[in-house]
């Protein structure tokens, strides 16, 4: 869930902070190029840290939808 965090005290103006979805498992799935910890790809994984926070707000709703799709399966 994303927390907020004050960028300009003045102002009291709040931008989302995405965490890091890790969960510490970090092996790939070489069949569906999956973290099996977290349902990232191998490049989303990689671009991370780089990813604007909408970036990372679409990697999590991607992420979710193949955890949906991994569960069902």
């Amino acid at each position: 869930m994303p927390t907020l965090r004050p960028i300009d005290s003045k102002r009291m103006k709040f931008m989302a902070h995405v965490d890091s979805p890790c969960t510490g498992v970090c092996e790939l799935d070489l069949e569906t190029d999956w973290c099996k910890g977290c349902f990232r790809t191998r490049d989303e994984v990689a671009t991370w840290s780089l990813a604007s926070d909408d970036q990372k707000k679409s990697i999590l709703i991607n992420a979710s939808a193949r955890r949906s799709h991994a569960v069902k399966n």
